[in-house]
């Protein structure tokens, strides 16, 4: 082969490893399409699901993350996830959550969230996150879409279509202006109030998670390049251009108590 030869085929798989990254990082193949359901938490033990925390790593002392009853228990103490053994791609996952009585000793709203498309190392850049799209569970912010970069600037990220609200925050709404979100920003649900003032155990108008002691229905449809979240059947954001479109799926434990009785897959259709 000669060096034109050579340089331009080097040139060709350049450019085809940009444009593949551009193309929003293409799901690998050991990322999983459910074909039917899959339990994610059995109901019985953790199998298939490990634990992170930021103070002890793959270790969990104080069992934050037990099982009780037929019921995920998450202590709150500690920051960290427990997180799916597999990855998986093109799915309905389906979380039904309630808070318990812990919290972190402030007077803020109860704190915890979905990660999806989570990759990288455990952990991420800080040591608590792994790089993903956070589907926010906090109280009177359930469905916000939160990017968490990992250490590649850039490679998580999404857009969506919003509009201002008079608190200046982004929106989520049908027809509105396409933004992107990137580095740590985060994109608020429909009808977020913009008077809510966050503190615990208080309800924006709107809200449509349950009120605190009764379960929450979340379903985050993740279909490509697509992110649309329910809350108790209710669309409440749109995500599309999401990078990456596939990887692990993560429950955060984040100061504040929460029990979990459904944590499955199933497909888009089903």
């Amino acid at each position: 082969m000669s060096r034109m030869t050579i340089k331009a085929a080097c040139l060709v798989i350049g450019l085809g490893s940009i444009l593949d990254r551009s193309m929003g990082d293409e799901p690998g193949p050991a990322a999983i399409r459910p074909g039917g359901v899959i339990r994610l938490f059995n109901g019985k033990d953790l199998t298939g699901l490990r634990s992170w925390l930021k103070d002890t790593g793959k270790d969990d002392p104080r069992r934050v993350f037990r099982v009780e009853d037929g019921l995920l228990h998450i202590s709150g103490d500690g920051f960290g996830y427990l997180a799916t053994d597999r990855s998986y791609r093109d799915y309905r996952l389906v979380v039904e959550y309630r808070w318990g009585e812990r919290t972190d000793g402030g007077k803020f709203v109860r704190n915890s969230g979905i990660l999806l498309h989570a990759t990288g190392p455990e952990g991420g850049p800080e040591g608590t996150w792994k790089a993903s799209v956070e589907c926010q569970l906090a109280q009177g912010c359930v469905g916000d879409l939160i990017v968490i970069p990992g250490e590649e600037p850039g490679r998580v990220k999404l857009t969506s279509d919003v509009v201002l609200g008079p608190d200046n925050r982004p929106r989520w709404k049908e027809g509105g202006t396409p933004r992107v979100f990137h580095g740590d920003r985060q994109l608020w649900w429909s009808k977020h109030d913009p008077d809510f003032q966050e503190f615990l155990d208080t309800r924006g108008r709107d809200d449509v998670e349950s009120p605190k002691g009764e379960w929450t229905r979340v379903e985050c449809l993740c279909e490509g390049d697509r992110i649309e979240i329910r809350v108790n059947g209710v669309t409440v954001n749109k995500a599309y251009e999401v990078s990456p479109r596939a990887g692990e799926i993560l429950l955060q434990t984040e100061g504040f108590e929460l029990f979990v009785r459904k944590f499955e897959l199933s497909p888009l259709n089903h």
